[in-house]
């Protein structure tokens, strides 16, 4: 079953599947989520999840489209020393 993805503030949505990576859904979606480690450290491609009613901030570069939700929402916010 694949899960919406959109992406905000681009307003852009794109169908993934869970456990896909969420930088290469962004990719497909000609989304650019800043990274720098690539390990969850630097905290460069932090991003907002929002599934339903529950909101957190994670890491992009470490996290996969989740299993369950059918709908989510990653909202990318500017960080100037990533930028």
């Amino acid at each position: 079953m694949s899960v919406q993805v959109h992406f905000l503030p681009n307003q852009v949505t794109i169908a993934a599947e869970p456990g896909e990576p969420l930088l290469t859904v962004a990719e497909r979606a000609g989304v650019t989520i800043p990274t720098g480690c690539l390990m969850g450290s630097c905290h460069a491609c932090e991003v907002d999840l929002e599934a339903g009613a529950d909101c957190e901030s994670i890491c992009a570069c470490i996290t996969a489209v989740p299993n369950g939700p059918t709908d989510i929402t990653i909202n990318l916010y500017a960080d100037p020393t990533w930028s």
